[in-house]
């Protein structure tokens, strides 16, 4: 028992699930139902965005013609774990995110004109913001007793082409979900302790 479950409110077998034992899953097995895909998102629109804005968008990969397309933009050591995963999700930025404004954040719409005057500063925001929502769907996918392959070796550009050929997402990483197969873990990966990397102010 480690100080993380002692001060968690959460049961120790949650905390072990979404924490202290979920590692990174490189072979899979089983199936993710639709109602489980529709719940990962379910849980991780909760988790805190800028002006709640949540510009993360997830496209899941199901049909073989998609799934084609998919691998061959993974790298080599990717490309098998995406054409076996029971699903796959391709996480991107709405690059439009601010446009949704009245419908994430009525009624306080003041701060919008500061994006539609800097792109470049609504195109960070919403890239900032979508990537800590993948945190989020991560964390949403291992509560519900899958496990996830986040993999960011892949050509987006290729993905975006063939995805979002219009320009309104923009592709940052690729989830494999699934039941993790017997051979799904790689040798233990060291994790920083809390004094390497924590100080107080």
């Amino acid at each position: 028992m480690t100080i993380a479950h002692e001060e968690a409110v959460i049961d120790a077998a949650a905390v072990d699930a979404i924490f202290a034992e979920a590692r990174t899953a490189n072979a899979f097995t089983g199936e993710v139902t639709d109602g489980q895909a529709r719940a990962i998102y379910e849980l991780t629109k909760f988790g805190p965005t800028a002006f709640n804005s949540q510009p993360l968008r997830v496209t899941y990969v199901r049909s073989e013609e998609a799934r084609a397309i998919l691998v061959d933009a993974m790298s080599p050591g990717n490309s098998a774990k995406t054409a076996s995963a029971p699903l796959v999700a391709i996480l991107s930025t709405d690059t439009a995110w601010h446009e949704q404004w009245d419908t994430f954040l009525p009624g306080f719409n003041r701060p919008k004109a500061m994006y539609d005057a800097a792109p470049e500063l609504a195109a960070a925001t919403g890239n900032d913001n979508a990537h800590l929502q993948a945190g989020y769907f991560i964390l949403a996918v291992r509560s519900l007793g899958l496990a996830a392959g986040p993999m960011t070796g892949a050509d987006f550009g290729k993905i975006d082409s063939a995805f979002f050929p219009d320009g309104s997402r923009k592709s940052f990483l690729v989830v494999n979900i699934g039941q993790p197969a017997e051979d799904a873990w790689g040798a233990p990966k060291p994790k920083f302790a809390y004094e390497d990397v924590v100080r107080t102010v």
